[in-house]
């Protein structure tokens, strides 16, 4: 809906913020609610994209929104400056400032630890403001007489000082807000940013930078929460000291959990039934200090009832009334031919998705006596491997012969503890998993690792952008789908994986094997030049089995590939040339016919079965 008509939520949100003063009046709302919940749903926007969007929970956000007020609050009092707008920006960039270095701290580390340290630097915040700022902030007493705006036009200067003008002022600042979050949920960044909530972890390992990203996002919602806080003190006249207070957070979080995190709208809608409520409870029923009790039930019973906030389940029942219950779909059966790369009876795949090569003689990727140790564990010992271009590698061994940890330090998910890779002949010892995908070195994972609250196409799109763009980059506002040949190497990806039909259906409705392609999938977008897929048939049917292997030989040809697979028959049909380790060194290494006639290799892997036929 959103690609067709791509203003839509722009313009119903226009037209619901000029009805806004003609209805909610006679709904019980107060004009100064009113106005408040714009401040409140301008301040959860920002929340919104770092806490819905990026899945970062920041309990702080009271330290960018105190700032922000403060400073442009001092700027027209104190310090007498006579441009209302402007203090507003600078207020904006103060607390734009103050998050960045804020996030270079926290964002260290992450979950609870996270959460944790912007309680802490909340809690900094507030004391610095009552005390060693005192004489600037007002301490306890805040700074009161902040001006009301006013634009000057040249011929005529627009004042905004009763409550309804007042509301169209920040209504328009609301209005910009949105757009601007819009733009940015529908960037390339956005895609990037609800990839890291869903999975870190693979956003990582398709190449992306998520450290800068999350640190964008924090920047980000700082920079709305000061310029929220500059329009309070403007509305009330008076910049409160309890914006810095840690409550001022909570009910951020509160809000934004009410009305649904992950939609923009989510944070306006919550601030619009707390404030309401809050009133009433206070105003109409004179609860007295009972009402914070009254709406901390109302809290739980929503987001007990509504797992989603309200506007998350009304998107819920759009959707159930737009397209029904996912229907479950029986797998089809999946015709490949080995020979040009191509499902029958439709149109080919072209060879672009991955790096398609010539075979050649020159070594791909090569480790020398590399190792690693965990304490006096030893997982893998002095191991020498090397792959030749165009070559597909099979390797295999007994459980606990230290496959995992080796592919692991291949693709610098961990580094080993002595030795040396190299990649292309760049020495790639220590780099990170997103520096290495970047130059054309990826993996599948044994356990999928898909983005499980997207679609399949959305899954791709995430692969290929890191591609397309680099690990990172800063265009906030451009529309994913200007992005130049995106939309083709997603497409080619879908076709070669054989999920052209499932592009558009939740990975959480796939079946085991369609979510199997869909891992090598992500892998191939990237457009590796080496490919290592960790057990692809993990976890298969016997059905799901025979069809993977027919995908493996589809897109093995002309890539270099390494496989790791506990299923014998299938590597000693795939594989060219199989390296066996066992206890973490290297056993053997030879082609196929080779390692099922080595006795050493039955003796390690087969169990001694050469034994028992004596």
């Amino acid at each position: 809906m959103l690609k067709q008509r791509p203003l839509l939520v722009e313009v119903l949100t226009a037209i619901g913020l000029i009805a806004a003063p003609f209805i909610l009046p006679h709904l019980g709302f107060s004009p100064t609610t009113i106005n408040r919940i714009l401040v409140w749903g301008l301040f959860g926007i920002g929340f919104d994209i770092l806490f819905g969007f990026t899945g970062l929970l920041s309990f702080g956000q009271s330290a960018f929104f105190g700032t922000g007020g403060m400073v442009a609050a001092y700027l027209l009092t104190v310090a007498g400056f006579p441009y209302p707008l402007l203090s507003l920006v600078i207020g904006m960039l103060a607390a734009t400032v103050i998050g960045y270095l804020v996030g270079l701290i926290a964002l260290q580390r992450t979950g609870i630890y996270f959460a944790m340290i912007t309680v802490a630097i909340a809690e900094v915040f507030f004391f610095v403001e009552f005390s060693p700022l005192a004489e600037f902030t007002g301490g306890e007493n805040g700074l009161p007489g902040v001006p009301q705006p006013s634009i000057y036009l040249g011929f005529t200067t627009l004042r905004f000082n009763t409550d309804w003008t007042m509301y169209a002022f920040l209504a328009f600042w609301f209005f910009v807000g949105m757009v601007i979050a819009l733009r940015i949920i529908r960037s390339p960044v956005g895609a990037v940013l609800r990839a890291i909530r869903d999975n870190p972890l693979r956003a990582a390992a398709v190449g992306h930078n998520i450290h800068t990203y999350k640190l964008t996002a924090f920047v980000v919602a700082a920079a709305y929460a000061g310029f929220a806080g500059g329009l309070l003190g403007m509305m009330q006249g008076f910049m409160p000291p309890d914006a810095f207070m840690f409550e001022t957070s909570g009910q951020l979080v509160m809000q934004t959990a009410i009305g649904g995190a992950g939609t923009l709208f989510g944070p306006l809608v919550g601030a619009t039934v707390w404030l309401y409520l809050s009133d009433f409870f206070q105003n109409t029923l004179h609860l007295g200090a009972t009402w914070k009790l009254v709406l901390g039930i109302v809290f739980v019973l929503l987001v007990c009832f509504l797992r989603r906030g309200i506007v998350g389940g009304l998107i819920d029942l759009y959707r159930l009334a737009r397209y029904g219950k996912p229907k479950e779909e029986e797998p089809t059966e999946i015709t490949y031919d080995t020979d040009d790369d191509t499902e029958i009876g439709s149109s080919a795949a072209p060879a672009s998705v991955g790096s398609a090569v010539a075979r050649g003689s020159d070594v791909i990727l090569q480790t020398t006596g590399i190792s690693k140790r965990y304490g006096g564990l030893v997982a893998n010992d002095n191991i020498d491997f090397a792959v030749r271009r165009g070559e597909l590698r099979g390797v295999i061994g007994p459980n606990g012969a230290g496959k995992s940890t080796f592919f692991k330090m291949l693709t610098c998910e961990v580094h080993p503890t002595s030795g040396k890779i190299e990649f292309e002949g760049q020495d790639i010892t220590g780099y990170s998993v997103t520096e290495v995908c970047q130059l054309g070195l990826t993996k599948s994972y044994q356990v999928n690792q898909l983005f499980t609250r997207l679609t399949v196409r959305e899954n791709v799109v995430i692969a290929a952008l890191a591609q397309k763009r680099g690990s990172f980059k800063l265009d906030l506002l451009k529309d994913i789908s200007s992005v130049e040949g995106l939309d083709k190497r997603v497409d080619e990806t879908l076709a070669l994986v054989h999920l052209t039909k499932r592009a558009d259906r939740l990975v959480s409705d796939l079946a085991y094997g369609e979510k199997r392609r869909l891992e090598i999938g992500l892998a191939l977008a990237t457009s590796p030049s080496l490919l290592l897929l960790d057990e692809p048939l993990a976890g298969m049917s016997p059905r799901e089995r025979v069809e993977t292997v027919k995908l493996l030989k589809s897109i093995a040809r002309g890539r270099t590939m390494i496989v790791i697979d506990h299923d014998m028959d299938a590597i000693f049909e795939l594989a060219e040339k199989i390296t066996v380790l066992r206890e973490g060194s290297v056993l053997v290494e030879g082609t196929p016919e080779e390692i099922k006639n080595n006795a050493a290799v039955q003796d390690a892997y087969l169990g001694g079965m050469h034994e028992e036929v004596h």
